[in-house]
């Protein structure tokens, strides 16, 4: 695991610890994160990796798991 899939971890282990998130590969489509969860996420993410989550991110695939939450982070900060 990456360092920045390592943080996004702990930032989703803070909100809910009873998800293993490593492993899970829909937490959007498999309603593991709700609406509220993914406001306070994406501001958690925006404020700890210093970027900016525009609505055009706001998609599905880019929050389903940790990995394409980094591939997400990682492409927002090139």
């Amino acid at each position: 695991m990456s360092e920045i899939e390592s943080k996004i971890n702990e930032i989703l282990m803070e909100q809910d610890d009873s998800v293993n998130y490593e492993e899970e590969k829909h937490l959007i489509d498999d309603r593991i994160l709700d609406s509220f969860a993914i406001i306070s996420l994406i501001s958690d993410l925006e404020e700890e990796f210093d970027v900016r989550i525009n609505a055009v991110e706001m998609v599905p695939e880019n929050f389903n798991s940790i990995k394409a939450m980094a591939a997400m982070i990682q492409r927002l900060q090139g």
